[in-house]
C-alpha cells in the first residue's frame, strides 16, 4: 500500500486525525504542540500520526490535499488546515462542535 493509500485509509477510518510532528504528548515542533492542544482541549478522542516516525506518509501528505504544512488536521474526512485555522476555529468554539459532531457520526 502506498503513503497516499495508507493515508487514504487513516483518514476514512479516523473521525478526527491530526498528522504532525511528534506526539500530542511529546510534540517536535510548535505548530504542532498548538493545533494538538487545541484537540485535546475539545476533550473529545482523536488520533494522531507521527510525520517524523513514518517517511512515506510525509514525503505522501502534502500531495494528499495540496497542503504543504504540518501539521494537518482532518475531521470528518475533510482537511480542516494547520495550526493557524485550528486554532481559529477552537476560538470561536467551532472546533468543539466539529470534533463533536465527526465523532458522534463514527459512533452510529
Amino acid at each position: 500500500m502506498s503513503g497516499l493509500e495508507r493515508i487514504a485509509k487513516q483518514v476514512a477510518e479516523n473521525p478526527v486525525i491530526i498528522y504532525m510532528k511528534g506526539s500530542p504528548t511529546f510534540p517536535s515542533c510548535g505548530f504542532s504542540s498548538r493545533a494538538s492542544q487545541a484537540l485535546a482541549a475539545c476533550e473529545q478522542p482523536f488520533s494522531f500520526v507521527n510525520v517524523l516516525e513514518d517517511m512515506e506518509i510525509y514525503e505522501a501528505l502534502p500531495q494528499f490535499a495540496d497542503w504543504p504544512t504540518f501539521p494537518q488536521i482532518y475531521i470528518g474526512g475533510e482537511l480542516i488546515g494547520g495550526c493557524d485555522i485550528t486554532i481559529e476555529l477552537f476560538q470561536s468554539g467551532e472546533l468543539k462542535t466539529m470534533v463533536e459532531q465527526a465523532n458522534a457520526k463514527s459512533e452510529a
